[in-house]
């Protein structure tokens, strides 16, 4: 299970230093969008600035996307980890799930802020999730699965007499 704990702390950690790092140089990352997409404003954007100004501000919405999710995935697979920690039930078992809940939390932040830096080269916003689906098909579902795996630990370990250890 170190290993899942290990995962969902760095993401914690990740939510966090991203959104120190917005706090600091919240212009900087916004110039640097907008610098991304007006070197492609003529191929991607067939010149449009209104379109390039909607792509960047969505792609900054991402990277808020990131810092959000790292911090409540981060946390939330902690918590479930913890939970799965004092629950009756497989070594191996345990700790597939816990890494499938710290991975899965820290590929899915990663996938917003990926979006986000990618979308104004693309043109895009669409594209750079569609680009990523590859990252947030299988982490969001990890997330997922870990969830649902821990209701049934616990569910199991809650009305089930062989899952009690107090009969």
């Amino acid at each position: 299970m170190r290993v899942g704990l290990i995962l969902s702390l760095l993401t914690i950690a990740f939510g966090f230093g991203l959104g120190a790092f917005f706090g600091a140089f919240e212009k900087d990352l916004k110039g640097y969008l907008e610098k991304r997409a007006g070197n492609v404003l003529a191929t991607a954007y067939n010149n449009d600035t209104s379109k390039m100004r909607l792509v960047t501000k969505k792609s900054w919405n991402y990277f808020k996307r990131a810092h959000l999710h790292a911090n409540g995935l981060g946390t939330t697979s902690l918590i479930l980890i913890m939970l799965l920690s004092v629950l009756n039930a497989s070594n191996s078992l345990k700790s597939i799930t816990a890494g499938i809940l710290g991975a899965g939390s820290l590929g899915y932040s990663w996938f917003w802020l990926l979006a986000g830096l990618n979308a104004p080269g693309l043109g895009s916003n669409h594209l750079a999730k569609e680009s990523l689906k590859i990252i947030a098909i299988p982490t969001s579902g990890m997330c997922i699965v870990g969830l649902l795996t821990v209701i049934g630990i616990s569910i199991f370990n809650l009305f089930s007499k062989r899952g009690s250890k107090d009969h």
